[in-house]
């Protein structure tokens, strides 16, 4: 059985490295193949991309998916030239250690190695505990603090040096697709209806935002200055179709069962009964998981930024989420893009939203 492989602009995205406030990476990629295809793409304080297409369309929709991903943070440089950092965004402590990593230094990329005590040195009560950040270093194979600073400095940022790879049919496995998927989705969504805007009521606004995983800082600037009627928000949620899953507390989501549709108080009714009405006609499988409060992505600042935002979420179905190797079916990324495109041509002028 062939094996998938992703995308250009897909593959292109999961190698570029983008912790959060150090986006530079990722904002090329998007630049190379949504810039050149947009009517208008722009930068702001934040390094948000905001690319616009049919800019005098209405309503105005914005899809958004943000860019940035887990990192480390270097935070001190013993006198051994070992060097201690703390956690960018939402980490398990356990998974951080042994690991090879790319420090993104000024001078260029830093290759190093994540380590901590072996365990033939740890007591028997020691090894049943998670280390804590201080027990753990980079080593980049310095001689001492004055050699280990040529190279790098206080400040600089490092991700898990893990590759791209096809797993089985259209599974694959990489490092970041939390969120450089729902990214790609927006993206390559704009990048579709650039094709066919003769059909296109409503402008069109795709926003690869940042720092999302610190607190969903770039969708609130981002919420604010393109001031949308409705908006779709694109992040990676739980697969549960894992042994280790309780569907009674996790909701029951599988990979390959289609894009998934958030329903609660963070989804506009009209936003979602609309995709619900695309879905149907493009023939696309959709999944639903429940959520009772404000939702973990953009979506939470999208749809109180100004005055309010007819804002819907849908994700896409990842296994193993926060880790060095996440999981996805690119089935389902394809299908996110399809559901997109086909929201965004049903609407009509003065659609918007609201209830």
């Amino acid at each position: 059985m062939k094996k998938a492989s992703p995308p250009k602009f897909l593959r292109e995205l999961l190698e570029a490295r983008s912790p959060s406030g150090y986006e530079h990476e990722a904002q090329a990629v998007w630049d190379h193949h949504v810039g050149s295809v947009a009517d208008e793409t722009r930068r702001d304080a934040m390094g948000n991309r905001i690319s616009v297409l049919n800019p005098k369309g209405d309503p105005v929709l914005m899809f958004a998916g943000h860019i940035d991903e887990l990192g480390l943070i270097i935070t001190h440089v013993d006198k051994q030239g070992f060097l201690y950092f703390k956690p960018i965004g939402g980490h398990d402590r356990s998974l951080i250690s042994g690991r090879r990593v790319v420090i993104q230094s000024r001078k260029g990329p830093v290759l190093g190695v994540t380590g901590k005590r072996a365990i033939h040195t740890m007591t028997q009560d020691e090894r049943g505990k998670v280390p804590e950040l201080h027990h753990m270093w980079i080593d980049i194979g310095a001689r001492d603090r004055e050699d280990a600073l040529k190279r790098v400095s206080i400040g600089d940022v490092a991700t898990y040096d893990v590759g791209i790879d096809p797993v089985y049919r259209s599974v694959a496995t990489a490092r970041a697709f939390d969120n450089k998927a729902g990214a790609y989705v927006v993206g390559e969504t704009l990048i579709r209806l650039s094709e066919a805007r003769k059909h296109l009521a409503a402008r069109v606004v795709s926003v690869a935002t940042t720092q999302e995983e610190i607190g969903v800082r770039g969708a609130t600037t981002a919420a604010y200055s393109v001031n949308p009627h409705v908006a779709i928000a694109v992040d990676v949620t739980h697969a549960t179709d894992h042994p280790d899953s309780d569907h009674r507390k996790l909701g029951d989501v599988r990979l390959g069962g289609g894009p998934v549709v958030c329903r609660g108080p963070n989804i506009n009714p009209w936003v979602l009964e609309r995709i619900e009405t695309c879905a149907k006609k493009e023939k696309i499988d959709i999944q639903y998981e429940a959520d009772p409060r404000p939702t973990g992505t953009d979506a939470r600042a999208i749809q109180i930024g100004r005055e309010g935002v007819a804002t819907g979420l849908v994700s896409i179905p990842l296994r193993y989420m926060h880790t060095p190797c996440e999981m996805v079916d690119l089935e389902d990324v394809e299908n996110c893009i399809r559901l997109l495109v086909a929201f965004a041509l049903s609407l009509k002028p003065g659609e918007y939203g609201h209830w």
